[in-house]
């Protein structure tokens, strides 16, 4: 038999291994009864069981697959891994577990991908080289699918958090001018702009929270720029770090910078609306000019036809 009879066989093993190994730890009952035991020697735990029972089997489940579906994608060096939690911390996941999940997801999406290419590959060519590669071009094409989404998703919450800066500057100048201290602010604001501004509101709650444990305002403020990945954010937190440390006023720092976002904003605004003539030719090129020839330039084309034809 020739090596491309048997590339088809091989491929087809490989997913079944691959399907029987995940369905294999999703079905791992140990962990079941290691908890239910674990309940009975803890009397706290023991009502635990009757509270989460329902979605507490798919949670466990996803928990227990994550750590091997992830390990094969897991990066090598600290700096790749604070490379990835950076991004999905720009993309809004802060748990700790986040890239674990991340890597585990892209794994399953990958053989997902791979499952849906033998299917469509079996249905159309049957047991042939095309049908490998269906699977090869599925599995590919689905890895690469969370990544697509990540990036989308930090790209759109980082948007979201320089247009609703401005916003938030100016209510904390009038609690800093009012008599409130930068913490006090900070938490009003987080309270007041939490409907309209999520995404920087949440980034402010979590400042809060590490101010509350004991976390050195200066380191604080250089994470809440670091973690957002917008750069007016870090211009701010380095002009708070500032006025906090040679004690200058922060209401007037607070008010210089919002002006310098504002202006950044309208800018941005004004630019994109300069642009609105250029993306305008395709449409008007592919749709509209083609509706206004055939108007035109049809009659004067049947008239024509005609007299030749006559």
């Amino acid at each position: 038999m020739s090596l491309v009879t048997l590339l088809p066989y091989a491929a087809g093993g490989a997913i079944l291994l691959a399907v029987l190994g995940v369905a294999s730890l999703l079905t791992n009952r140990s962990g079941a009864a290691e908890e239910r035991l674990d309940r009975l020697k803890n009397p706290r735990r023991r009502n635990e069981g009757d509270r989460n029972a329902r979605g507490a089997g798919l949670k466990n489940a996803a928990a227990k697959a994550a750590p091997a579906l992830s390990r094969a994608l897991t990066p090598k060096t600290d700096a790749e891994v604070s490379a990835l939690r950076l991004r999905l911390v720009h993309a809004g996941f802060h748990s700790p577990a986040a890239p674990q999940l991340f890597l585990a997801l892209k794994t399953a999406v990958a053989l997902g991908g791979m499952a849906a290419g033998s299917a469509y590959g079996l249905a159309n060519y049957g047991l042939t080289l095309s049908t490998s590669f269906a699977v090869i071009i599925g599995g590919g094409l689905s890895f690469y699918v969370p990544e697509i989404v990540l990036y989308l998703k930090g790209k759109s919450r980082k948007e979201q958090i320089f247009l609703g800066l401005p916003d938030v500057l100016d209510l904390m100048v009038v609690c800093v001018e009012a008599g409130l201290g930068l913490d006090a602010g900070m938490r009003r604001v987080a309270e007041e702009l939490e409907d309209s501004h999520a995404a920087v509101c949440e980034e402010i709650h979590i400042c809060n929270k590490q101010l509350n444990l004991g976390s050195p305002r200066r380191q604080v403020l250089h994470d809440l720029g670091v973690r957002t990945g917008v750069d007016d954010m870090r211009a701010l937190a380095a002009v708070l770090i500032q006025a906090d440390k040679f004690g200058s006023s922060i209401g007037e720092a607070l008010r210089t910078q919002s002006d310098s976002m504002r202006t950044k904003r309208r800018q941005l605004a004004e630019e994109r609306a300069q642009q609105t003539a250029v993306k305008l030719i395709f449409p008007l090129v592919l749709f509209i000019f083609p509706g206004i020839f055939a108007v035109l330039v049809g009659p004067a084309a049947l008239m024509i036809i005609d007299g030749v034809l006559v």
